[in-house]
């Protein structure tokens, strides 16, 4: 192998036509055959040392494992992507790719995306979610995770998760701010509303007692600050809650920001269930109030994306997780990363997804009244075969 050819390789990799997955069909979203970003998009020049004098060998020093999580927007009708880049030593950083169609040929920047450090600042920065605020800049909301000061030494796994804060006008340069404040012993997957609340800045927590357990946080939570810098909320109000035997009953959180639509704000979340295999992570959909972003007024039942051939396997199995969302018009491209290891998107459009939302039942709770929930919808579509001559069924008296 020579750097001519791997970098031929890496050139085909993401030059290569993402067609749609015909083989997938629900009538809300389209899938796609490829990942957009995996590990191997990452430039060779982000892993190899190409000087044949220090590297006689051409040996991988920085390896990428992975691309995932990634926050998203559309500016000027190109496609922006920052994903969480894993190293081979579980490093995350953050870089910034960009597409024209926002489904395939996305290629990086030259260099990856160097936040400005806190003096206390986390060992691991990820899952940034992108916001173009009303104030004129937009926002990077990310995790940091830290090791707490007393943590026991015989246990390298205990985490603290916080919300760090980062603003930019142009996705290059970035100004850190202080990591937002709540009364959650910690927090994971916050979201900035995009516009002001009452003449404050708005906010979607996830307050948990731990860094992996929710705990005593009843769900997706909502709150308001007075200000961005520093970024200090009070109460936070549960809106949307976990709930018993359903996609969302260990964990659920924001994905992005909400879509403002004229029927409300539009918000794609992850729903965590407990299964035999650990955790099921999906992405679900519900829709708030234009005036009361507290206000849920629609919310389907079940999952609008799980986990789909492939999207089954990788480091952390049966996860979908999706932090980014593009808005192109009434186009709507949706980036979900399968099982910590690759991204995806899938694209549909803001009526499809209101449709979905209003129109779709919701959950009905139990296993009696979801069966008379299906059983109200077979009987209908009985009735319409044998009205239109369909041959659907075993009541084939109808049948010609």
């Amino acid at each position: 192998m020579n750097v001519e050819t791997l970098c031929q390789r890496h050139e085909a990799l993401i030059t290569r036509p993402n067609p749609v997955d015909e083989d997938f069909y629900n009538g809300v979203i389209t899938r796609y055959r490829h990942p957009v970003l995996t590990g191997e998009h990452a430039p060779v020049y982000w892993k190899y040392d190409l000087d044949p004098k220090s590297n006689p060998r051409l040996i991988e020093r920085l390896g990428v494992n992975a691309a995932m999580n990634s926050g998203a927007i559309c500016l000027d009708g190109k496609f922006y992507l920052v994903p969480r880049m894993e190293g081979n030593d579980r490093k995350s950083f953050f870089a910034l790719a960009e597409s024209d169609n926002g489904i395939d040929n996305f290629r990086f920047h030259d260099r990856p995306l160097l936040i400005p450090e806190l003096p206390d600042d986390g060992t691991n920065l990820y899952d940034m979610r992108l916001v173009q605020h009303e104030d004129g800049w937009i926002y990077g909301i990310f995790c940091v995770e830290r090791r707490p000061v007393d943590a026991p030494a015989h246990d390298q796994s205990v985490a603290e998760a916080q919300c760090g804060i980062a603003r930019t006008k142009d996705l290059k340069t970035w100004e850190r701010l202080p990591d937002f404040k709540s009364p959650s012993p910690q927090q994971r997957n916050v979201v900035l509303h995009p516009e002001f609340v009452d003449g404050k800045y708005a906010w979607y927590t996830r307050p948990q007692d731990g860094f992996i357990s929710a705990g005593s946080g009843g769900g997706m939570g909502f709150a308001l600050s007075d200000s961005v810098d520093p970024a200090v909320c009070g109460e936070e109000q549960i809106i949307n809650k976990r709930v018993y035997h359903t996609i969302k009953e260990v964990k659920n959180g924001a994905g992005d920001a909400p879509i403002k639509t004229p029927k409300g704000w539009l918000h794609v979340a992850h729903g965590v269930r407990a299964c035999a295999s650990g955790l099921r992570y999906v992405l679900y959909v519900f829709v708030t109030d234009l005036d009361d972003p507290t206000k849920v007024v629609a919310e389907p039942g079940g999952y609008l994306i799980a986990p789909y051939k492939d999207e089954y396997v990788g480091d952390v199995m049966n996860v979908i997780f999706g932090n980014g969302i593009a808005v192109r018009g009434e186009e709507v491209f949706i980036y979900y990363a399968a099982c910590d290891t690759r991204l995806h998107v899938a694209t549909t459009d803001i009526p499809t997804l209101l449709d979905y939302a209003f129109n779709n039942p919701p959950d009905a709770g139990a296993t009696g009244p979801c069966t008379r929930q299906r059983i109200e919808l077979v009987e209908k579509n009985l009735a319409h075969a044998k009205a239109n001559g369909l041959q659907v069924g075993q009541e084939s008296t109808w049948r010609s």
